[in-house]
């Protein structure tokens, strides 16, 4: 696992992995911002009720980090589904579209994805220089939005078989208890899901996305899938955590961003 950008203008903490080299990305964690209290380090969430000054100097620095022009980072108003925008301009022309996913050819756009225990996924296919970014919660991930990514990614000129998938700090099983609904909802959706569940304490089930998310990339195909192997839960010094903030009791919670471009 790497531990710097090519082009690197700003030290910021990050992973990356070498599967989607040499494509500049970065899975950022919370250290080194400028946010405080619940939210302190790098937030980057425009979501959240932090200091928009606060979120916007964060965001500036990670545009510096991967060599791109501040309004060239681009996010979504992220809404849990498998919708996917095709991205041809280096900034919005008006409110951030609603979508969780987004592919684009076109250099210097930065991808942006924003979790804090869900699944970022950044995909790289660089011969046909074709990138994308995707927000897996395990809805999204149910309802197809890395699939919906790489059929994006074809549509832009990319092959199947050459396209690279990476996922990053997320929640890990261990950190991810459910009841039985939601277990009965993946199995009714596929049998074969029941898989990637194990028994907790009571009736409780222990839910492992990052593994059904590997599945659902490996089953479309692609040259590879991995995921950096890091648990946003069980790290908080390091990451945020939406189900941490929860079992905290806190009013709100920061937001990891995960970038890449071409």
């Amino acid at each position: 696992m790497h531990r710097s950008l090519r082009g690197l203008k700003m030290m910021l903490n990050h992973l990356s992995d070498p599967s989607l080299n040499p494509t500049r990305h970065g899975f950022f964690t919370r250290e080194h911002g400028v946010s405080e209290g619940i939210y302190a380090g790098l937030n980057c969430g425009t979501g959240s009720s932090d200091d928009p000054a606060l979120v916007q100097t964060n965001r500036d620095r990670v545009a510096e980090a991967t060599g791109l022009a501040v309004s060239a980072l681009l996010s979504l108003h992220q809404v849990h589904s498998a919708n996917v925008i095709e991205i041809t301009e280096a900034q919005w022309a008006g409110e951030r579209p609603k979508a969780d996913a987004m592919v684009t050819k076109t250099k210097g756009i930065g991808l942006g994805i924003l979790t804090a225990d869900c699944a970022p996924v950044l995909f790289s296919e660089p011969d046909a220089q074709v990138i994308g970014a995707a927000h897996a919660g395990w809805r999204g991930a149910m309802s197809g939005v890395t699939d919906n990514t790489i059929d994006a990614m074809i549509r832009l000129g990319a092959k199947r078989e050459n396209i690279s998938a990476v996922i990053g700090p997320c929640i890990s099983q261990a950190a991810y208890e459910v009841g039985q609904e939601f277990f009965e909802t993946f199995a009714d959706e596929n049998p074969d899901y029941t898989q990637f569940f194990i028994n907790g304490k009571g009736d409780k089930m222990q839910f492992d996305l990052p593994s059904f998310v590997l599945h659902r990339l490996r089953e479309a195909g692609i040259k590879s899938a991995a995921w950096v192997g890091e648990c946003t839960y069980s790290t908080p010094k390091k990451y945020y955590s939406y189900r941490r903030t929860t079992h905290a009791g806190e009013a709100d919670y920061g937001r990891l961003i995960s970038v890449i471009r071409l």
